[in-house]
């Protein structure tokens, strides 16, 4: 539960969670403004057609009064023409419809000066109500009509009221605050968005996750350059990037190559000079001196190879590889062994893990006397253990043994010799194929150094087979 949580807080705080959520609110809004605009025209043309319908009546009446008035008069009088009558004496338009009179108009011209309102329905029948429900079978109570008071002057120039009647028109309900029907809607703008949100930000994960790659490998396949032409010129500039700073490490290693070549030399005729030397206590401190410059100088350079790696991925079996890599340094007389595999295949530089397990192995036999390798699998990466039985290391030093040129030696190993640097290429190396080299000391006394490198279910799509 809290990690369910955990991941929708995490989504909420993300570029495409952001997104999602402004889209699923515009849309929303916009689609029930959207609705709500449109119900408001159903309800004017809805009115429209109502006023429409009256003027047409009266229209029809006016126009029976002209071509025939007596006849139409009788039919008006004896209430024979239904939906219209003569309105009863005294009746006047008090508060004439706007919208009603210019449809009058229209249809009996200006010059008639029509005039019309809406009344209610004893207006229409005057008292005739009872006949009305009489004559209609089923009803009780008064029909529903709706009812309006018109007034015209005809072409004699005699003023004519009428009442038009005609059966109620009642507009079907709104669904537009249905709350199943908002529901839809807004399940609807919050999966498009979703949709949306993803596809805006796939570019920018992209990117993302190439720039990790690159902060722990340092020779990293350059993405693909695909896209909208925004995405291609940064992922163009990305692929500059760290093809500069592989030039970088490339020129730096060719610069201390060139200095440690150049450093052979006078380093062989000191070598030579010394020889010369007649006290030979001193000649062989000063021997042993410069064989120490020059082991610093070949481990430096080594150290400047390390960073650099241009060798090819391949997929190997990591229980073997782990086996005979032990295999292997326990044919030169240390004490290795391979505990247990954990049965998976990884992607890797099979040299740079070859490098930097050895260096890891003679770590923990120089200093513990013993090496046990072992790998598992944990949530999202594989773990490759190199444990030893030595004296371990004070906690607040363990980050320092990384640096180059730093001992782990202590009062029960002052003469282990080497120059400080096996842990540095042994991480350097990992980088190389994205991998994370750690210390720690056991619980139980000794010290394990791990190498994590990342679920091959998990790699980044550069790296995957």
């Amino acid at each position: 539960m809290m990690r369910a949580v955990a991941r929708i807080i995490a989504f909420f705080d993300s570029l495409a969670g952001r997104i999602a959520v402004l889209l699923a609110l515009g849309m929303t809004v916009a689609a029930i403004v959207s609705l709500f605009a449109a119900e408001q025209a159903r309800v004017r043309d809805f009115e429209r057609v109502r006023l429409d319908r009256a003027a047409i009546s009266a229209a029809d009446i006016a126009s029976r009064l002209h071509r025939n008035p007596a006849e139409t008069r009788d039919l008006l009088i004896g209430h024979q023409i239904w939906g219209a009558r003569f309105a009863t004496p005294g009746a006047r338009v008090t508060d004439p419809d706007p919208k009603l009179t210019r449809l009058l108009q229209d249809r009996l011209g200006t010059q008639a000066r029509p005039l019309g309102q809406y009344v209610p329905f004893a207006h229409c029948f005057a008292g005739d109500l009872a006949n009305v429900s009489r004559r209609a079978a089923g009803m009780i109570d008064p029909p529903q009509v709706d009812c309006w008071l018109i007034q015209y002057v005809d072409t004699d120039g005699r003023p004519t009221s009428l009442t038009v009647d005609l059966p109620r028109l009642i507009a079907p309900p709104s669904s537009t605050l249905d709350p199943l029907f908002l529901l839809i809607i807004f399940a609807a703008g919050v999966s498009l968005a979703l949709i949306v949100s993803r596809i805006a930000t796939a570019p920018l994960r992209r990117l993302t996750r190439a720039a990790e790659t690159f902060s722990i490998a340092l020779d990293p396949e350059p993405i693909r350059e695909y896209g909208p032409a925004e995405v291609r010129t940064a992922l163009r500039t990305f692929n500059l990037m760290q093809s500069r700073v592989r030039e970088g490490f490339r020129e730096r290693t060719q610069i201390l190559a060139a200095i440690s070549h150049d450093l052979q030399t006078p380093l062989t005729r000191l070598r030579l000079r010394l020889e010369q030397v007649e006290d030979e206590a001193l000649r062989e401190r000063l021997i042993a001196d410069l064989a120490a410059t020059q082991t610093l100088v070949r481990d430096g350079l080594d150290l400047a190879r390390s960073t650099e790696s241009r060798e090819e991925w391949s997929t190997v079996d990591i229980d073997s590889f782990v086996a005979s890599v032990a295999e292997d340094a326990s044919e030169f007389g240390a004490n290795v062994s391979f505990l247990g595999g954990c049965g998976l295949t990884v992607r890797v530089k099979p040299n740079a893990l070859v490098r930097c397990l050895t260096n890891l192995i003679d770590n923990a036999v120089k200093y513990g006397g013993n090496a046990e390798l072992s790998c598992r699998r944990e949530t999202g990466k594989l773990v490759i253990e190199v444990d030893d039985d030595g004296p371990g290391i004070e906690e607040d030093r363990i980050d320092d043994m990384f640096e180059p040129f730093v001992r782990g030696e202590t009062s029960r190993s002052r003469t282990t010799g080497g120059t400080g640097i096996g842990l540095t290429i042994a991480r350097a190396q990992a980088a190389t194929f994205g991998g994370v080299v750690n210390l720690a000391n056991r619980s139980g006394g000794g010290l394990v150094a791990t190498l994590s490198i990342e679920d091959p279910g998990r790699l980044p799509r550069a790296w995957r087979r």
